[in-house]
Protein backbone atom coordinates (compact mmCIF):
# COMPACT_ATOMS: atom_id res chain seq x y z
CA UNK A 1 0.00 0.00 0.00
CA UNK A 2 1.50 3.33 -1.05
CA UNK A 3 1.13 6.36 1.20
CA UNK A 4 1.72 9.95 0.23
CA UNK A 5 4.62 11.87 1.75
CA UNK A 6 2.24 14.33 3.43
CA UNK A 7 0.32 11.48 5.09
CA UNK A 8 3.54 9.92 6.37
CA UNK A 9 4.76 13.31 7.60
CA UNK A 10 1.52 13.93 9.48
CA UNK A 11 1.67 10.46 11.00
CA UNK A 12 5.30 10.95 12.03
CA UNK A 13 4.52 14.28 13.64
CA UNK A 14 1.61 12.79 15.56
CA UNK A 15 3.86 10.02 16.88
CA UNK A 16 6.87 12.21 17.67
CA UNK A 17 5.60 15.57 18.84
CA UNK A 18 4.00 15.94 22.26
CA UNK A 19 1.06 17.94 20.90
CA UNK A 20 -1.35 16.64 18.31
CA UNK A 21 -0.10 16.99 14.74
CA UNK A 22 -2.71 19.64 13.89
CA UNK A 23 -1.33 21.84 16.69
CA UNK A 24 2.26 21.65 15.48
CA UNK A 25 3.85 24.91 14.37
CA UNK A 26 6.35 24.78 11.53
CA UNK A 27 9.30 27.00 10.73
CA UNK A 28 8.30 29.40 7.94
CA UNK A 29 9.53 28.43 4.49
CA UNK A 30 9.81 24.75 5.37
CA UNK A 31 7.18 22.16 4.51
CA UNK A 32 7.57 20.06 7.62
CA UNK A 33 10.23 21.40 9.97
CA UNK A 34 8.56 21.65 13.39
CA UNK A 35 9.34 24.64 15.57
CA UNK A 36 10.28 23.55 19.06
CA UNK A 37 7.62 24.76 21.53
CA UNK A 38 10.19 26.78 23.54
CA UNK A 39 11.17 28.77 20.43
CA UNK A 40 9.47 31.66 18.66
CA UNK A 41 10.21 32.41 15.04
CA UNK A 42 11.84 35.75 14.27
CA UNK A 43 9.62 36.87 11.40
CA UNK A 44 11.86 39.76 10.32
CA UNK A 45 14.95 37.57 9.88
CA UNK A 46 15.81 35.10 7.15
CA UNK A 47 15.44 34.53 3.42
CA UNK A 48 13.67 32.13 1.08
CA UNK A 49 14.83 31.57 -2.52
CA UNK A 50 13.94 29.06 -5.20
CA UNK A 51 16.83 28.38 -7.54
CA UNK A 52 17.22 25.99 -10.48
CA UNK A 53 19.36 23.79 -8.18
CA UNK A 54 16.76 23.77 -5.36
CA UNK A 55 15.48 25.88 -2.50
CA UNK A 56 17.52 28.02 -0.20
CA UNK A 57 15.86 28.83 3.10
CA UNK A 58 17.31 30.59 6.12
CA UNK A 59 15.09 31.26 9.12
CA UNK A 60 15.73 32.18 12.75
CA UNK A 61 13.98 31.49 16.04
CA UNK A 62 14.79 32.33 19.64
CA UNK A 63 13.67 31.21 23.06
CA UNK A 64 14.47 30.85 26.73
CA UNK A 65 15.76 27.29 26.48
CA UNK A 66 19.16 25.65 26.38
CA UNK A 67 21.20 24.27 23.51
CA UNK A 68 20.97 20.71 24.82
CA UNK A 69 17.15 20.80 24.69
CA UNK A 70 17.24 22.12 21.10
CA UNK A 71 19.76 19.47 20.09
CA UNK A 72 17.72 16.69 21.70
CA UNK A 73 14.43 17.87 20.16
CA UNK A 74 15.74 17.96 16.59
CA UNK A 75 17.82 14.78 16.94
CA UNK A 76 14.66 12.95 18.02
CA UNK A 77 12.18 14.63 15.65
CA UNK A 78 13.94 14.94 12.31
CA UNK A 79 14.72 11.25 11.65
CA UNK A 80 10.98 10.49 11.98
CA UNK A 81 10.41 12.99 9.16
CA UNK A 82 12.88 11.31 6.83
CA UNK A 83 15.97 13.41 7.62
CA UNK A 84 19.23 11.47 8.02
CA UNK A 85 22.05 12.73 10.21
CA UNK A 86 24.94 14.08 8.10
CA UNK A 87 27.11 15.58 10.83
CA UNK A 88 26.61 17.59 14.00
CA UNK A 89 23.23 19.34 13.64
CA UNK A 90 23.24 18.61 9.90
CA UNK A 91 20.66 16.48 8.16
CA UNK A 92 20.02 15.40 4.57
CA UNK A 93 16.87 14.38 2.75
CA UNK A 94 15.93 14.21 -0.93
CA UNK A 95 18.92 16.21 -2.17
CA UNK A 96 18.70 18.91 0.48
CA UNK A 97 20.88 19.65 3.50
CA UNK A 98 19.47 21.18 6.66
CA UNK A 99 21.93 22.82 9.04
CA UNK A 100 20.92 24.00 12.50
CA UNK A 101 23.14 26.52 14.27
CA UNK A 102 22.61 27.41 17.92
CA UNK A 103 23.89 30.77 19.13
CA UNK A 104 24.55 31.49 22.84
CA UNK A 105 21.90 33.27 24.92
CA UNK A 106 21.77 37.06 24.73
CA UNK A 107 21.37 39.44 27.65
CA UNK A 108 17.68 38.46 27.90
CA UNK A 109 18.75 34.80 28.34
CA UNK A 110 17.28 33.80 24.97
CA UNK A 111 19.33 31.71 22.59
CA UNK A 112 18.94 32.01 18.83
CA UNK A 113 18.62 29.10 16.43
CA UNK A 114 19.33 29.38 12.71
CA UNK A 115 17.73 26.88 10.29
CA UNK A 116 19.47 26.79 6.93
CA UNK A 117 18.41 24.66 3.97
CA UNK A 118 20.31 24.35 0.70
CA UNK A 119 20.75 21.79 -2.05
CA UNK A 120 23.26 19.14 -0.98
Amino acid sequence: MAYSRSFLTALSLFLVLPAAADEAIFVGGFDDLPLMVALSELNDAGVIFDTPQGRIVERYASGATDAEAVLRFYDETLPALGWQAAGFLQYEREGERLTITIYPPNSAQRLTVRFSLAPS
